[in-house]
């Protein structure tokens, strides 16, 4: 069969970086080769690009697993299939589509992806919503099922549950059956959490959230912990488990001291989540748990802001120093 592929004199416009650094290193280029088509890959008109913690991270240069640079930064995409390759069978030209490109490659008007990687949006949600959904829902979905192992009629706490994987979270969760407890850091935080499907919301800025989270357990602890900064709130967790509880670690922006016996009287787990650690049948698992979530209508991502291509330095800036994280970051590209 012959291979499709695109014609590298076509240019198209994408961010680049060509040394890691802050912000300043996220250069709009108008030249851009558009990237080649493989057998098991679509070309996606891209219309709209997620923004998430880990794109800041890679640009710094640190980050566990860097690309060859220069790269197109993000890795969360939307937009309309304009090719596919020779043995791609779940997509044609037209469908509407978002996918997870690993970390690098979708902040540009054409980006190639896996076909496993590649998944329907419909008609329903917007691009907008779309570029919000890879990332964030099978994250939350790893976190909770694959890696805590949640089960219906468990209490979850969402550490930080309104931003971008805590609302997936949150929405993942209600719809499976758990009692959900979501935290935000402001008032329009809250309300967010709670208009998302939370049964209880709490402020983590106040001294006592952890007193009011163990009073309306009961004094029993939660089940499971969908952690977003656990090198801020560990030792909280910990104190807030049940026995056998699990804390799935989802962010962390530093280092932290805790004594090991916290985890002992109770014996409650650790767990690290690592989404490029995925198989494809867990891919596959995420990706149909995902767009049946999408066509039944539980699966509502929540954008706070859009920027256009050229401001990607300053949501890169927003996203890591902005409080009161109300959603996703999304670029629009034209």
């Amino acid at each position: 069969m012959i291979l499709t592929r695109v014609c590298l004199s076509k240019a198209m416009k994408a961010i680049r970086v060509h040394s890691f650094g802050g912000p300043e290193v996220l250069k709009l280029e108008k030249n851009v080769p558009i990237p080649e088509l493989g057998r098991n890959q679509v070309l996606i008109k891209v219309k709209a690009v997620g923004i998430n913690p880990v794109d800041t991270y890679i640009r710094s240069g640190s980050y566990a697993r860097l690309p060859l640079l220069p790269y197109i930064p993000s890795g969360d995409c939307a937009g309309i299939v304009d090719a596919v390759g020779a043995s791609v069978v779940k997509f044609k030209k037209g469908d509407h589509v978002f996918a997870f490109k690993g970390n690098t490659g979708g902040s540009a008007e054409y980006a190639s992806a896996d076909e496993v990687k590649t998944f329907h949006l419909g008609d329903a949600l917007t691009f907008g919503q779309g570029a919000g959904i890879a990332i964030p829902y099978f994250t939350a979905y790893r976190a909770l099922f694959h890696k805590a192992k949640a089960r219906s009629l468990e209490t979850v706490l969402v550490h930080g549950a309104s931003g971008a994987v805590g609302l997936a979270a949150v929405q993942m969760a209600k719809t499976h059956g758990l009692t959900v407890i979501g935290t935000a850091g402001s008032d329009d935080g809250e309300r967010l959490v709670l208009d998302n499907g939370a049964d209880h919301v709490f402020n983590h800025r106040q001294h006592d959230y952890v007193d009011q989270i163990k009073s309306v357990t009961g004094g029993r602890g939660v089940d499971v912990i969908v952690e977003m900064l656990t090198n801020v709130n560990l030792v909280n967790d910990l104190d807030l488990l049940a026995q056998n509880g699990r804390l799935v670690v989802v962010g962390c922006r530093g280092s932290i001291e805790f004594n090991p016996r916290a985890v002992m009287a109770k014996e409650t787990s650790i767990i690290g989540v690592a989404l490029f650690a995925a198989t494809e049948a867990e891919w596959n698992e995420m990706g149909s748990a995902v767009e049946a979530g999408i066509t039944s209508g539980w699966v509502q991502p929540v954008v706070d802001k859009e920027y256009p291509l050229e401001d990607l330095s300053k949501a890169h800036v927003d996203i890591i120093e902005s409080s009161g994280a109300k959603g996703n970051l999304v670029l629009k590209i034209d």
